[in-house]
């Protein structure tokens, strides 16, 4: 198990735990090609600044036959959370509606996996704790308006599986 992160605060809570652990990113992995029988994305691809690169080097560092695992949200994720700011969808470079034709130039047999559920803020801190916490759209945090009552919002998020061809 290897794993890579541009935070080296992340790198260095992870190192902790006893998991190699590397400042890096997606865009230039600092491994070897065929490296890995597995690679898990979870909530990263829709950062890079260039997605077809971040693939790229996803693809040479997996092994023939081993697989990605990539989790992202729906532009609609949260939706009623982020009217609230002001947003009225937040589009992504990779999402559950443009991700699996972005891992088809690069990798074979692509699956997709909707999750979908409610998620409950209960009260104005903690909806504003998240907006925070957003590195897209955190600066927006203090739009959130005053909660009379807790806020529920639809959870929207999709699982990619895609294989290397071998």
């Amino acid at each position: 198990v290897a794993a890579v992160d541009v935070s080296e605060r992340m790198v260095e809570l992870t190192r902790a735990r006893g998991i190699d652990a590397r400042v890096g990113d997606v865009q230039e992995l600092p491994f070897g090609d065929a490296s890995f029988d597995l690679v898990v994305a979870a909530w990263v691809l829709f950062h890079p600044a260039d997605l077809d690169l971040a693939l790229s080097e996803i693809a040479r560092v997996l092994r023939p036959g081993g697989r990605l695992v990539a989790a992202t949200n729906s532009e609609v994720h949260l939706g009623e959370l982020w009217a609230l700011v002001g947003i009225p969808r937040i589009e992504s470079g990779f999402s559950a509606e443009n991700g699996e034709s972005a891992l088809r130039e690069h990798l074979a047999d692509v699956a997709a996996y909707h999750v979908d559920g409610w998620v409950t803020f209960a009260d104005t801190a903690t909806a504003r704790n998240y907006v925070e916490s957003s590195i897209i759209v955190g600066h927006l945090a203090d739009r959130v308006p005053e909660l009379a009552e807790p806020l529920r919002a639809r959870r929207k998020n999709v699982v990619f599986v895609a294989e290397k061809a071998a």
